[in-house]
């Protein structure tokens, strides 16, 4: 089964490299396809405070593409663990997923921080963060990975 996704705008401004640290104080602009959407698509967004983005790695070449396990950023210290056990951009279907604060709602333009795409990213959807469906229960995860994420969003 194939899918095709369109994407509902683009990432304007923010970083131009995709770096992996210090990505919380970066401030982008989500810019809808005017040729799809009016403003009344983001009606109601700027009364959530937080919105999740879905985007396309579109940089990622086809054979830069795991599907398999691989040691986090290359680090051999860290352990092989499969690309579904990491939040890399070198997935399979190429999608990105962030939780942003929403800055401003302006027309077709949503002003968000701590996205961690850069500047021409498609965008796929938004939606808004809704306390119902954060995980219920203890969230746990590997220490590698709170390793890892120590300067993700502030720089270390």
């Amino acid at each position: 089964m194939t899918f095709t996704l369109t994407p509902i705008g683009h990432v304007r401004g923010g970083r131009t490299d995709a770096i992996d640290d210090d990505w919380g104080a970066s401030r982008a602009t989500i810019a809808l396809d005017a040729a799809n959407f009016t403003p009344d698509a983001l009606a109601g967004l700027a009364d959530f405070s937080h919105a999740e983005v879905i985007f396309l790695f579109d940089k990622v070449p086809d054979e830069k593409i795991e599907t398999g396990a691989r040691h986090p950023r290359n680090r051999a210290d860290w352990p092989l663990v499969g690309i579904f056990a990491q939040r890399g951009k070198n997935r399979p279907n190429r999608i990105g997923l962030t939780t942003c604060r929403i800055v401003a709602v302006d027309g077709l333009s949503v002003e968000v921080e701590g996205l961690d795409a850069i500047d021409g990213t498609p965008v796929l959807d938004i939606k808004p963060v809704m306390v119902e469906f954060l995980p219920r229960g203890d969230v746990r995860q590997p220490d590698w990975s709170h390793e890892l994420m120590q300067g993700y969003w502030v720089k270390p």
